[in-house]
């Protein structure tokens, strides 16, 4: 008689936690049988209950640690188990287990065989990196087990529990972002207690007033911009906000107060009124300086967005004759800090304002080599958009969203015959499978470099070099 375990729904088993799964779920087995863990760790043996069963699959919560990990290690934050259950593993081994997930992507997924990294670059600073924080007001606060009967709950400041657009937890100490952002927490949430017409907005019934506080932060500058995202204009309500703000923070350089009056949860506003300083702050990269409005894309860790734009540099080994492609290029930053080498640099993206962000930024740095296009990717090369002035490209730079090229661009790439093309993702599942489509169409693999930027967090971010 066997003695196999049947996986169901409602089983509780034991099990030891091999490896960390693309996502940040621990990763384990019973009978051959994959089960992801939530905020377990590789090295940990625990006693779990599924909570989800599929036909290859199954996902489990953790009911009781057994056995801790040997590369577990003491974190400073309350809240790691909900935001990241990675922040409790030692920084080493989050990038073994990151660059494992590359390598897993690329054999497995994308049918590559043997494929291996050529480097890793981590991060010198793994704490209060963040140079842009979204916080959401709301009347929903999560309360946790571990706090006290009759807490209030009808106010929070902090961030989504993860799966629930309506709920938040109340954040005080967030040690990813400048230690400067909390302070400004306390306060904001302090001033909002204390005056009842600062009353959160509820996404479920769309009544209340204050919505986002996002702050950005100039690394190099030392710029500090607080936008304060409400459904409505009101000034005269936002004043003792932002008044008290401006007295405490003498740091604060920019204060814009967004407009969000539609239903969707977003902190992008339909307009946006400046409310003191400058509508946006300044930031280096190398020998650039950029401006970034409130709404504006920009690599959320400084530090390494400048590696991970050297890597890129170094990858292409420009001679200074050579004509580039930015596709997908947002404000434009890469194709910028690549222009002093270039001949030309040909920017492509679909959103207005970035690209009018772009052009600001090649104004302020005097680069005049650098041209931006508005341009759907998903049809703009197929249906023959390109103008003939263009020239065709040596270099192509490739940064999609995490769902990777459209099919009929990753399709269509090889036919621009660039002698190389740059992939940078933050999704190597996707870019695993469209590096599959372009080695089929006769390009290879010749280096592939992981740049950590979001130290404790499963997050992964790509630089891939493919050449004829």
């Amino acid at each position: 008689m066997s003695d196999k375990i049947t996986i169901k729904r409602g089983a509780e088993l034991e099990l030891d936690i091999e490896s960390l799964a693309y996502g940040g779920m621990g990763l384990a087995r019973k009978d051959n049988f994959v089960i992801f863990v939530k905020y377990a760790i590789p090295g940990q043996r625990v006693l779990v209950k599924i909570y989800k069963k599929r036909k290859g699959f199954a996902e489990a919560q953790v009911l009781k640690l057994i056995e801790e990990s040997p590369n577990a290690v003491e974190v400073c934050c309350k809240h790691y188990w909900i935001c990241s259950k990675i922040q409790s593993l030692s920084y080493d081994e989050q990038i073994k287990e990151k660059s494992a997930q590359v390598e897993d992507a690329f054999n497995r997924l994308g049918g590559f065989t043997g494929f291996k990294l050529g480097s890793v670059m981590k991060a010198e600073n793994i704490y209060n990196y963040r140079n842009k924080m979204e916080f959401t007001f709301s009347p929903n606060r999560w309360v946790l087990e571990s706090e006290p009967e009759g807490v209030d709950r009808s106010f929070a400041l902090g961030l989504h529990i993860p799966g629930r657009f309506d709920k938040i937890l109340d954040i005080h100490n967030c040690h990813i972002q400048p230690e400067i952002g909390n302070r400004i927490l306390s306060v904001a949430r302090d001033l909002c207690l204390e005056h009842p017409e600062l009353r959160p907005y509820d996404p479920r019934s769309h009544i209340g007033f204050l919505r986002f506080l996002m702050l950005r932060y100039g690394v190099n500058t030392g710029d500090l911009m607080v936008n304060i995202v409400t459904s409505y204009h009101d000034i005269d309500k936002l004043s003792p906000l932002t008044d008290t703000l401006l007295e405490k923070f003498p740091e604060i350089t920019s204060l814009v107060n967004n407009v969000n009056t539609r239903k969707a949860d977003v902190a992008f506003g339909e307009y946006e009124t400046l409310l003191y300083g400058d509508p946006f702050i300044q930031e280096k990269i190398g020998d650039l300086t950029f401006e970034i409005s409130a709404n504006s894309f920009f690599q959320t860790n400084t530090l390494q967005g400048e590696i991970l734009y050297k890597e890129v540099e170094k990858a292409i080994s420009l001679k200074g004759d050579e004509v580039i492609y930015d596709l997908y290029c947002g404000t434009g930053t890469i194709g910028l800090y690549l222009s002093k080498n270039a001949k030309e640099v040909y920017g492509f993206e679909v959103i207005r304002s970035a690209l009018d962000d772009a052009e600001k930024n090649a104004d302020r740095n005097d680069i005049s080599n650098v041209h931006f296009l508005k341009a759907n990717l998903d049809t703009f090369f197929k249906s023959g958009q390109l103008p003939n002035r263009i020239p065709r490209p040596d270099v192509i730079i490739v940064d999609p969203p995490r769902a990777g090229m459209h099919q009929d661009m990753v399709s269509y790439l090889p036919k621009l015959k660039a002698k190389k093309i740059v992939y940078v993702s933050c999704n190597p599942t996707t870019q695993a499978r469209d590096a599959r489509i372009l080695c089929e169409n006769g390009y290879k693999i010749k280096d592939a470099t992981m740049v950590d930027m979001f130290p404790h967090t499963p997050h992964i971010e790509m630089v891939m070099l493919f050449s004829k």
